[in-house]
């Protein structure tokens, strides 16, 4: 799976896990704060807070590791080296 991203920009990958984690465990604080009877709009700025916090996050940490992921050389495949002579 590595070598498929290998060479490629990794930002995006990491905004998508980024922003994933952040509604996951949002929604989770979220209701945990729902429970203990915090105003709706604070609790809302934490959800929006960590999902626009932990996709940025992952966006920084995705870009970081394209540069040390380098692309691999492409292997030139072997063409036919025997020519075919063509007798009229």
């Amino acid at each position: 799976m590595m070598k498929k991203l290998r060479g490629r920009n990794l930002s995006h990958p990491g905004c998508l896990i980024g922003i994933t984690v952040g509604l996951v465990l949002g929604i989770v604080v979220a209701g945990i704060l729902a429970t203990l009877s915090v105003a709706l709009n604070t609790d809302l700025l934490i959800w929006l807070g960590l999902t626009v916090g932990l996709g940025a996050i992952g966006w920084v940490i995705g870009d970081r590791l394209s540069s040390r992921i380098p692309a691999l050389e492409e292997q030139a495949p072997l063409e036919n080296t025997t020519s075919k002579s063509t007798s009229d």
